[in-house]
């Protein structure tokens, strides 16, 4: 069952029944991509608590989720922990090796990846993923390379509609529904 309309096209549901691994850029995609300092200098991140339950379901449904960012914060490094992300490369432009080197490690080939990122440190690893996702906040270059351009802005619930997406496709839905209708597996 799809219950978003734009996600109802038998290619795009065909890459993502095969997904295994969600792949997330940060600035841009789980936040505004904006940065915000405080007057001590102090950067702060702003994260969606929607897209927050979004990845744990994903993981639930044995998504695995990873994030590579070109940034390092230590923010990023919380918010990965809390929602039980084991894999995270920070400070690194370099996306797609990093990408190379992770999935022989988790036994993944890059059919079974989806990645979103809205910039052109992206580019390349969302070209070689299996589904490559991008946000509409990202230039349109970079959209144009997207097999799927979310509905929600990076921040802004980008990331809980590609969970939801993913679990609809991949037929995980009902099941989402019944824990929290009925306290069901």
């Amino acid at each position: 069952m799809v219950l978003d309309p734009r996600l109802n096209s038998p290619g795009l549901i065909e890459r993502a029944r095969h997904i295994r691994l969600l792949v997330l850029d940060v600035d841009g995609v789980m936040t505004d991509g904006q940065l915000y300092f405080q007057a001590d200098g102090q950067e702060t991140k702003a994260f969606s608590t929607q897209d927050g339950l979004g990845i744990k379901l994903l993981q639930r449904a044995g998504v695995k989720v990873a994030i590579i960012t070109g940034r390092e914060s230590p923010m990023v490094s919380r918010r990965a922990a809390a929602l039980g992300i084991e894999h995270v490369f920070q400070g690194r432009d370099d996306k797609l090796e990093v990408l190379k080197g992770l999935l022989p490690q988790l036994g993944i080939d890059f059919s079974e990846v989806a990645y979103c990122g809205d910039d052109l440190p992206d580019l390349p690893s969302l070209r070689q993923a299996g589904l490559g996702i991008s946000v509409p906040n990202a230039p349109a270059y970079i959209r144009e390379y997207a097999a799927w351009v979310t509905a929600r802005r990076g921040g802004d619930g980008a990331v809980r509609e590609i969970c939801d997406g993913l679990l609809q496709m991949q037929g995980h839905w009902a099941s989402v529904l019944d824990t929290f209708l009925y306290g069901q597996d």
